[in-house]
């Protein structure tokens, strides 16, 4: 069998789980989307002069992120970019959760070698394109860090949450 037939070596139909891969898609990109933020807490990925994608994206569709907050704890929190931040984790989580159904490999590395591939289209390609990032070469060392880190968490959060909650639910 060549490299490339077991690269995309398929699973069997009736082994795959689609609705179950949904329902762990949304539930695993939500937790790894505060594994994320978590993340970019302790390993900032843009200088203060930068606005975050996700805030910019809010901005370049006319709306105002400022008066999406809430408080708490007495603190003035700013869900706007948190919220497609989460929606953007959902959405990779669930094609990540479906895609394992069908293509095994995907999962090489406990995921992260899909979500180094993911981050460096993301961040590598789309931001750049939408104006929402500099290029790959103009983004600091600092950021490339912070991405690399941050994403292998992510998605190593992902499949770890896959692995676990298909387990279980395959089995009711």
């Amino acid at each position: 069998m060549g490299f490339l037939n077991r690269l995309f070596l398929r699973t069997n139909e009736k082994d795959r789980h689609y609705g179950v891969a949904l329902f762990i898609g949304i539930i695993s990109g939500i937790i790894s989307a505060f594994v994320k933020s978590g993340t970019e807490g302790i390993l900032p990925p843009r200088t203060p002069d930068r606005v975050a994608p996700p805030v910019q994206l809010l901005t370049d569709l006319g709306i105002d992120w400022h008066t999406l907050v809430y408080n708490y704890s007495a603190q003035p929190v700013y869900w706007g970019g948190n919220f497609v931040h989460i929606v953007f984790s959902v959405l990779a989580a669930i094609f990540y959760c479906i895609v394992a159904e069908v293509f095994p490999r995907i999962t090489m590395v406990q995921g992260v070698i899909f979500g180094l591939i993911f981050a460096f289209i993301c961040h590598g390609i789309m931001l750049p394109l939408l104006s929402l990032s500099p290029s790959l070469q103009h983004l600091p060392a600092d950021e490339i860090i912070s991405e690399i880190i941050g994403t292998s968490l992510w998605i190593w959060s992902i499949e770890l949450l896959r692995i676990a909650m298909r387990t279980k639910l395959i089995k009711l």
